[in-house]
């Protein structure tokens, strides 16, 4: 059986089996952190306005929200025009997010068939931290609370050429309409409760290896980062024995998903250190002996493969020059020792 691929995957939790989406509007939806599908018996009451107005926005319809991407009324938020906002109510007038301000945002999120795919009544994130796709991690900063605004986003503001399996195809443009409800100071700087700091650092690994597996292992690695920014961060009250084994079995789980990042990123001093610091808090864990292993196994394949090109070379057949005749008193030299 082969053995596992340098830098192997990230930790996972267990019993996050995918279940198929079914279709028609608004059936089966997702939370967005962590992935939790959830049957719908119908379209729930607060969905209703917002289909009205996608409704009233021509879409969904021919051509699906291909329009909307030239229409009026919309004001772009990247260069690319792939990125649009159109306010649906305007805000309290309070400040908008700042950099590191965590935000608190309701989100409803169609296809263009009009399938829900996203729908959280409270989904809180830190803009900049990766944890959210880029449609919200650009557009929520431009909002004001209380403001409710449509975003349309073309795939690579939303779920990238792969899609999200089982709800969103590869390619697909999504419109979200977010709410938004609150805007905090940074919750790493904040005394919270340990069990509160598990969440976030919950949510934050799982986000890696949200990128991990589609390949983007550098912002992987900022979020597993971000997840252990999290797990540290002062407690308002010192954690009880199960969370303070929860709380040491999320940091080995970050710092090994670390030294993956680091391996796929072909940095190897890195990923030892991810490495020694998960054996530091768990001298006999499996995963960051296995992940230390393949960093010396890579090393040597490295300074094999330096070495090499000399080994390779075909040897060349030797000139013969006549051998001199040896002096009086001179002994003849030795043949090297194995020689071919």
């Amino acid at each position: 059986m082969p053995g596992p691929s340098p830098g192997g995957s990230p930790e996972r939790e267990a019993g996050t089996g995918r279940r198929p989406r079914e279709p028609g509007r608004g059936r089966r939806v997702r939370f967005h952190l962590p992935h939790t599908a959830i049957a719908l018996p119908s379209v729930h009451e607060e969905e209703r306005p917002f289909y009205r107005r996608l409704e009233a926005l021509a879409a969904p319809g021919p051509g699906g929200f291909g329009p909307l991407f030239t229409a009026d009324g919309w004001s772009d938020l990247t260069e690319d025009r792939l990125l649009r906002k159109r306010v649906v109510r305007d805000g309290q007038g309070g400040p908008r997010p700042g950099p590191g301000q965590e935000v608190s945002v309701k989100v409803l999120g169609a296809l263009e068939d009009g399938g829900l795919v996203e729908r959280d009544p409270r989904l809180t994130f830190v803009p900049g931290h990766g944890d959210v796709v880029q449609a919200l991690e650009l557009g929520v900063p431009t909002m004001q609370p209380g403001e409710v605004s449509f975003f349309l986003a073309a795939f690579p503001y939303g779920y990238g050429r792969s899609g999200r399996e089982p709800d969103v195809p590869p390619e697909a443009p999504l419109l979200f309409e977010v709410t938004l409800l609150e805007v905090r100071d940074d919750p790493d700087k904040q005394t919270l409760p340990p069990a509160t700091r598990l969440r976030l650092g919950s949510q934050r690994r799982e986000r890696g290896n949200f990128h991990f597996t589609r390949g983007d292992f550098a912002a992987a690695l900022r979020s597993y980062r971000l997840a252990l920014r999290a797990l540290d961060g002062p407690v308002a009250a010192p954690p009880g024995p199960e969370e303070e084994e929860e709380l040491r079995e999320q940091r080995v789980k970050c710092f090994n998903n670390c030294a993956a990042a680091e391996l796929k990123l072909q940095r190897p001093d890195e990923a030892l250190a991810a490495c020694e610091a998960a054996l530091s808090i768990s001298p006999d864990n499996g995963r960051a002996l296995l992940r230390r292993g393949q960093v010396i196994h890579a090393e040597l394949s490295q300074l094999v493969k330096r070495r090499s090109p000399a080994a390779l070379v075909a040897p060349q057949e030797p000139h013969h020059d006549p051998m001199p005749t040896p002096s009086p008193g001179t002994l003849a030299p030795p043949a090297a020792e194995g020689t071919a």
